[in-house]
């Protein structure tokens, strides 16, 4: 009895079972172009949830560079340093994500 990666969700599960217990897919009836599309469905979630980040991530650096320049908040002040952190963990974030974005679409082509 050998673990494999279930082709549909990526949980650990036996060679031996006929039903993956995480996302009920039955294995018996995988055949190359049930797989090839499982795997292009998981691709298009992952890129989704990394748009997802990235979208976030940019609220977040706006919303920090907002707050700074428009409240015109005085330097020591907690609303400063709220707005800066918030600033700069949206750019690093963002950055981030982006570079993992563009990973997983070299790694497909």
């Amino acid at each position: 009895m050998a673990v494999i990666n279930c082709p549909g969700c990526r949980e650990k599960i036996s060679d031996k079972y006929k039903l993956c217990s995480f996302c009920l897919i039955d294995l018996t009836e995988l055949d190359v172009d049930k797989m090839d599309s499982l795997r292009r469905v998981n691709l298009i979630k992952k890129s989704q949830s990394l748009m997802n980040h990235s979208f976030i991530s940019m609220l977040l650096f706006c919303s920090g560079f907002l707050v700074m320049f428009w409240e015109s908040v005085e330097v020591g002040a907690w609303q400063y340093t709220a707005a800066i952190s918030s600033t700069a963990i949206g750019f690093a974030w963002y950055l981030v994500t982006r570079v993992r974005l563009l990973l997983l679409k070299k790694s497909t082509s």
